[in-house]
């Protein structure tokens, strides 16, 4: 694949300025909350819907298109495989845009709950599979090729009806574990971000409410998104919002159209006022010239500026760069000043993930000396923060 001239370091706030296009948003439906706000708008203007008959048939999937009146609608046979966006190489170039003016809506036909133990005690089936932000290491895209928009599951009420029949299954919580002391941890959003699902859609809201009435359980969910329509949701700290953290300097280049990370860390008082737990992530630990140094002035803000209400709950992940060789090819495409980040061949090694990818990871000893510096450094400037998981 040609590598393409080196574009202009991406703003913080968004990733539009790596291309040509009109970036005013088309006025749309105005419903209120931050979903309907010009803001969220510059995210996700959707102007294009590829969807399965059933999903454009289910209550759910009439509540999204009400919304996108003027979208143009495409039926597919299968969220899964379309040819116009999945094995197009021409989309590598259109990466972000067709992420802010495509969706696509299908049903999850088997929901499944899968054992984890690492950062919860379950994996849950997710809602959506895909993401208007464009992380540069996002494991997502990995199996989709050349476009990785939002896919929603419309089928809502199947999904949550099997999330209730398992957690009634396992009955109350015996043990404490990493995951949590008192109940069982439920990962909601593995394939996507639960607070960009919900500028589209009620399917975050839905997931959050049925586990409000689920005493044994509650969710659990990384982002990387501030969406304060969230903070109307009353989760009754039956939901843990993990917000995702790295040094700015990181997040410029590859936390593309994502918010910013004090944006990100001054949402965390609100977001434990009304309601939530809150966690975070750091994540991921990339390895690169003066690491160690932006890591510690990234602790020493959220010591400086997190009350103290957050930091007697909060704990931390630590989870280090996974990368992987197909998504490398297609970041040549679209963004290749992110590789030099992430490409490190002569610190990485392949390793087969448990889905049975072959990825890349930093090498077991350059891994390991990275962690115990980290943890080093949390107990030098942010000894509050709890470890609770790494990886």
């Amino acid at each position: 694949m040609n590598r393409p001239p080196d574009d202009p370091l991406p703003a913080e706030d968004g990733q539009q300025a790596l291309f040509g296009w009109d970036d005013t948003p088309s006025p749309g439906r105005t419903d209120g909350g931050f979903r309907d706000s010009a803001q969220a708008r510059r995210l996700l203007d959707i102007r294009s819907v590829y969807a399965e008959r059933e999903a454009l048939d289910s209550p759910r999937g009439r509540q999204i298109m009400a919304r996108l009146p003027d979208a143009e609608v495409t039926e597919v046979a299968s969220h899964w495989g379309i040819p116009s966006l999945h094995g197009n190489e021409g989309n590598i170039g259109r990466w972000t845009r067709i992420k802010t003016e495509t969706l696509v809506l299908g049903v999850k036909r088997h929901p499944v709950t899968r054992p984890n133990g690492r950062s919860a005690d379950w994996i849950a089936p997710g809602v959506s599979n895909g993401c208007a932000m464009a992380c540069a290491y996002c494991y997502v895209p990995r199996r989709k090729g050349y476009a990785n928009p939002i896919t929603l599951f419309t089928n809502i009420e199947a999904i949550l009806a099997h999330v209730r029949r398992h957690v009634r299954a396992q009955g109350p919580k015996s043990e404490p574990n990493q995951c949590d002391p008192h109940a069982w941890v439920y990962d909601i959003g593995e394939n996507g971000d639960c607070s960009v699902d919900a500028l589209l859609c009620d399917n975050t809201a839905d997931y959050i409410n049925a586990f409000r009435h689920l005493p044994t359980a509650k969710a659990s969910f990384a982002t990387k998104f501030v969406n304060p329509d969230l903070l109307d949701l009353d989760p009754q700290a039956r939901t843990r919002v993990r917000f995702s953290l790295m040094p700015g300097a990181d997040a410029r280049r590859l936390d593309i159209r994502t918010s910013p990370i004090a944006d990100r860390i001054a949402a965390a008082a609100d977001f434990l006022d009304a309601g939530y737990e809150v966690h975070f992530n750091l994540s991921p630990v990339v390895l690169r010239p003066g690491w160690q140094r932006d890591w510690a002035e990234l602790l020493d803000h959220l010591d400086d500026v997190l009350p103290e209400r957050v930091k007697q709950q909060a704990a931390a992940e630590i989870i280090m760069l996974t990368h992987n060789q197909q998504l490398h090819e297609v970041n040549l495409g679209w963004h290749p000043r992110a590789e030099d980040l992430l490409w490190q061949p002569e610190a990485q090694e392949t390793k087969r993930s448990e889905n049975g990818a072959l990825n890349v990871r930093y090498q077991v000893q350059i891994k390991q000396r990275a962690l115990a510096r980290l943890t080093d450094l949390l107990t030098a400037h942010a000894p509050w923060l709890r470890i609770r998981y790494a990886f």
